[in-house]
């Protein structure tokens, strides 16, 4: 038995336990834990194309480095201070950002200052009825009447309205959520940048290249006008048929078609930069300043690992923060099967006199939780929850095509980069070939070996492998730029989305 004179026993401050267990229900997350899913793709590229390998990241060059011909970069920098498109994924970054803070604003108490004057009549028979038959009750300040009296009342204070004691992190996951939409929609913004100079260099060489096939249709149109010459005079000379000149008018009319075909082409494609720049431009800048043999596009750039992407796409990134988001609203979705608890209370002064209105006398505070459990809702908790997971799974397969899709591009630019150049080198020496088998079977033709049949075909087939050596040289270059762009150069290194957890700074 404890001696009365004992000291008692020190029993722990019921304050501090509360403390205590409200801050350990406050740390439970119902939500799942993010983990980036297991690389859905080869963890290396195919090996028949890493023998054109390259040492230089892609990352590593900015846009204005990598490409050489001044014209495009000028294109390039409009573009990224013009285009429609972009403005709208710069927007939207600042949408996602308010919407983040308003969600955050929901994790910490609302304060608000409230204050008052009120002017109150009440009947006698009223206060008649409140004092036992008494009337004698002052005014301050009011008037009385004999049917009457007035009363002033005056109040200040503090407010807290309906904070969630979030035990159960149903505002810190909605929160999270909205936090990794706002960062998919900074990486959206980088993965728009890098489509919009791809797209833009796309229509820039492929203008380049129409124009050579082009020029190099301008240039057989006047030898062949010279060949129809030549033919309608030995023709009038009795020397050879009426079949002879119209199969050089055939060749002619050929050539000057190709020639308004590839205007045309090149028309559309100067279009299309103009649009992506979004501005008004100089004609002068759709001339290209440089051959395609000048471009100088840097060729040695390393592949790289598959797993390199994760961190240099921005379109991955932006899908593994919609990931992130998504595992969010399903802890939110969870919590609201358990109890939502909040807490509202005030503090202030209450005086019949504004004189007097802040003194020890008036002041008066309250403070109280309020529990809301739904016990029948009709399965509707069950079905946002249900919402979350299929959004899950669908964020999951989403990452796992975006990580598929990039590593496509990269293996085809990567194979596009070898095979293109032996390609183009077979092709040279293709041209070669047909440039001497047309001087033969034009001396052929000159000394009446052979028939101007095979002088034509000799020309036709010339001029459809000088066309061809253009495409493939525009076509190696396009695949150098998709391979860039692929590897995500064009913006630098990627900058940190999650430094430290930090929140977007306050505006």
């Amino acid at each position: 038995m404890r001696n009365p004179t004992s000291p008692r026993p020190a029993r722990p401050n019921r304050t501090a336990l509360a403390l205590l267990a409200a801050t350990a229900l406050s740390a439970c997350n119902l939500a799942p834990k993010h983990v980036t899913p297991a690389l859905s793709t080869p963890v290396e590229y195919p090996p028949e194309v890493t023998p054109s390998g390259g040492s230089i990241s892609a990352t590593a060059i900015g846009w204005q480095d990598y490409f050489k011909d001044p014209r495009l970069r000028e294109l390039i920098r409009m573009a990224l201070e013009n285009n429609r498109d972009l403005r709208v994924s710069v927007a939207r970054i600042e949408e996602a950002r308010g919407q983040y803070r308003i969600q955050r604003a929901d994790q910490l108490p609302q304060l608000g200052l409230t204050g008052s004057a009120t002017r109150r009549r009440t009947g006698i028979a009223s206060i008649q009825s409140q004092t036992g038959g008494a009337t004698n009750v002052p005014t301050d300040g009011g008037a009385n009447t004999p049917d009457g009296f007035t009363f002033n009342t005056y109040n200040v204070g503090v407010a807290v309205t309906a904070f969630e004691l979030d035990f159960w992190g149903r505002v810190a996951n909605l929160s999270e959520a909205a936090r990794a939409n706002y960062f998919s929609t900074i990486a959206a913004e980088r993965a728009f940048r890098l489509s919009l100079i791809r797209d833009l260099a796309t229509a820039y060489l492929t203008s380049r290249s129409l124009s050579e096939q082009a020029d190099l249709a301008d240039r057989t149109i006047a030898s062949r006008r010279t060949g129809l010459k030549i033919a309608r005079l030995r023709l009038d000379a009795g020397v050879t048929s009426a079949l002879d000149y119209r199969q050089a008018e055939v060749l002619l009319t050929q050539a000057e078609t190709e020639a308004a075909s590839l205007r045309n082409q090149r028309a559309q494609q100067r279009n299309i930069v103009r649009l992506l720049v979004g501005q008004p431009i100089d004609e002068d800048l759709l001339a290209p300043a440089a051959t395609l043999d000048a471009q100088g596009l840097v060729r040695d750039i390393a592949a790289g690992l598959p797993s390199e992407l994760l961190a240099n796409r921005p379109d991955i990134l932006q899908a593994e923060e919609d990931l992130r988001a998504a595992r969010a609203n399903i802890g939110a979705a969870r919590a609201a099967f358990f109890p939502s608890i909040t807490l509202t209370g005030n503090a202030g002064f209450t005086s019949s006199a504004l004189g007097n209105l802040v003194g020890k006398e008036g002041l008066g505070w309250s403070i109280g939780p309020s529990l809301t459990l739904p016990i029948f809702d009709w399965g509707a908790r069950k079905g946002d929850l249900t919402v979350a997971r299929a959004r899950e799974t669908i964020a999951v397969a989403t990452y796992e095509r975006t990580v598929q899709t990039a590593f496509r591009e990269v293996a085809d630019a990567l194979a596009g980069r070898r095979y293109l150049r032996e390609q183009i080198e077979a092709q040279v020496r293709a041209v070669d070939a047909q440039r001497t088998l047309a001087r033969l079977a034009e001396s052929r033709y000159q000394n009446g070996v052979a028939q101007y049949l095979e002088v034509l075909d000799a020309q036709r087939s010339l001029f459809a492998a000088e066309q061809t050596l253009i495409v493939l040289r525009g076509n190696d270059l396009q695949n150098l730029v998709t391979l860039y762009t692929a590897l995500g150069g064009g913006l630098g290194p990627p900058p940190p989305l999650r430094p430290g957890d930090a929140a977007p700074a306050a505006g």
